[in-house]
């Protein structure tokens, strides 16, 4: 009896200290993205990724941080390699965690970078998919506030695309605050960005 529970013992203590290093690594890699160093958060996010094969987060967050980077990316050659490793990390993450509303609403920004670089050329070809992924993301998950955001904020370029009266859309944004004041995030390491850019389109709504 001793024997078995010093080995249930060993058993537990080496799945806490498996989590634990899990959980050091993606908060250091916070840590340096927090603090400018976006680059280096990258590359540990990169190797927890390689050392804990079945976890989607570390690929969310490369993927996350590619799309941020592009936004201001003027060079073709640059974007496409930053969207194209964005992309990789985003298929490899579906792959372990399929119907994740995170997951679509990040695939979503990562062709709205594509539509915002070059709107003739990829608007016709990722508008109609953007609209379904946030459309997919907020029937998955009604209560995530990010695929109400994204939503709402595609909804009003759209309808500010064709010329079109944004107004109702200004609700839909103060919809998703009321989500983002409700929403508890499955753990510290998940996804809980958003709210700051929800509210400055409500009050770019009111301006």
């Amino acid at each position: 009896m001793r024997h078995l529970i010093i080995i249930a013992f060993l058993v537990i203590s080496g799945i806490t200290q498996a989590q634990t290093n899990f959980e050091k690594g993606m908060t250091k890699a916070f840590e340096l993205w927090q603090n400018g160093k976006t680059d280096e958060a990258e590359n540990m996010f990169e190797r927890i990724a390689k050392a804990e094969p079945k976890e989607w987060l570390p690929n969310y967050y490369i993927a996350q941080i590619n799309s941020l980077k592009s936004w201001s990316e003027k060079d073709a050659t640059v974007l496409k390699a930053q969207l194209d490793k964005a992309q990789e990390h985003l298929d490899a993450a579906m792959l372990k965690s399929e119907n994740n509303a995170e997951l679509l609403v990040m695939q979503a920004q990562v062709l709205t970078n594509w539509v915002a670089f070059d709107g003739m050329t990829y608007g016709m070809k990722y508008g109609a998919k953007v609209a379904e992924l946030y459309e997919k993301a907020t029937k998955l998950d009604p209560t995530n506030p990010r695929a109400a955001l994204g939503k709402a904020e595609w909804d009003m370029g759209s309808a500010k695309y064709f010329g079109k009266d944004t107004a109702p859309f200004c609700k839909d944004i103060e919809a998703s605050i009321e989500l983002f004041d409700t929403f508890k995030p499955e753990s510290a390491l998940h996804p809980n960005w958003g709210k700051e850019r929800a509210e400055q389109v409500a009050k770019d709504c009111k301006s």
